[in-house]
């Protein structure tokens, strides 16, 4: 409201703030209001991820199987790692769906403020919603690159053992590592536009340091504690234990994984929500 007006015509001067939710309770009944939006933003994602490719949903398989062809290639025929009595194609691959959807939805949750500029520039509404309904795509694409897996593992003769009832708790623990490494990007993305180069360096540089390629038994017990503190390592080695049960799981290594992972999740959140005012200014 013009100050001139308002004080030839005896009206109080007042600015307008719309700021975000303090508590947590707030911020989940805020969440679930704009709950319509979420859906919107996440089938729109899921639609334009495919939108004028050649061979559309099958990227979310290929990608997958040629990194499982090189790793098997690589660490089982070359270097002849270890395969703890499972076909290398299905060790490499169960360890390829997490990791493809750790990486997929980090990268996705980092660029999403940036992507939708224009409509964080012009309505409020949670922020929040933007990061998670770019996780759905990768989600998608995890459950259509299983079907790979049960065609190697139905080529090789290999039976899923019972574990794998718990893999939804592992697949839990690799979204909130991905939400929670990627809202810290996210925000650092929209004031520091230099972070989205940063991001594929961080995918590459995780892939070498993760289990993927060959199997965490190979790294000596003293050090499997330290090596755990990557959350990958825990959600790894709990999708194979699910799939294969061959081994025994390293409870104590999925533990360290898991609170790593709670913690990034929380810090995540932290970050984002503390950051989020400033996000339409740099925009």
């Amino acid at each position: 409201m013009n100050g001139n007006f308002a004080g030839e015509h005896g009206l109080e001067h007042f600015d307008l703030v719309i700021e975000p939710n303090k508590t947590t309770s707030d911020l989940v009944k805020e969440l679930v209001r704009y709950r319509e939006l979420f859906y919107f933003l996440a089938w729109r994602d899921v639609l334009v991820r495919y939108k004028q490719t050649v061979i559309g949903v099958a990227w979310a398989v290929v990608r997958p199987f040629l990194a499982m062809v090189v790793c098997t290639l690589i660490f089982g025929r070359a270097a002849r790692l270890p395969n703890e009595g499972v076909p290398y194609p299905v060790l490499v691959f169960s360890a390829m769906l997490p990791w493809q959807y750790f990486a997929s939805a980090m990268e996705g949750t980092a660029v999403s403020m940036l992507n939708n500029e224009r409509l964080i520039t012009k309505i409020y509404f949670p922020r929040l919603i933007v990061p998670a309904a770019s996780v759905i795509v990768s989600a998608v694409d995890f459950l259509l690159s299983l079907g790979i897996l049960l065609f190697l593992m139905l080529w090789y003769g290999f039976l899923p053992s019972a574990n794998i009832v718990f893999m939804p708790v592992f697949f839990l623990m690799t979204t909130f590592t991905a939400l929670g490494m990627g809202l810290w990007l996210a925000a650092l993305n929209v004031k520091y536009r230099d972070f989205r180069y940063v991001v594929p360096f961080m995918v590459q540089f995780g892939l070498y340091v993760s289990p993927v390629g060959f199997s965490s038994t190979i790294v000596p017990a003293a050090w499997r504690p330290l090596y755990s503190l990557n959350p990958l390592v825990g959600v790894i080695d709990g999708f194979r234990w699910c799939i294969q049960g061959t081994e025994r799981l390293y409870v104590p290594g999925v533990l360290i994984s898991l609170a790593a992972s709670a913690l990034l999740i929380w810090s995540g959140v932290k970050f984002f929500r503390r950051t989020e005012r400033y996000f339409a200014d740099f925009l």
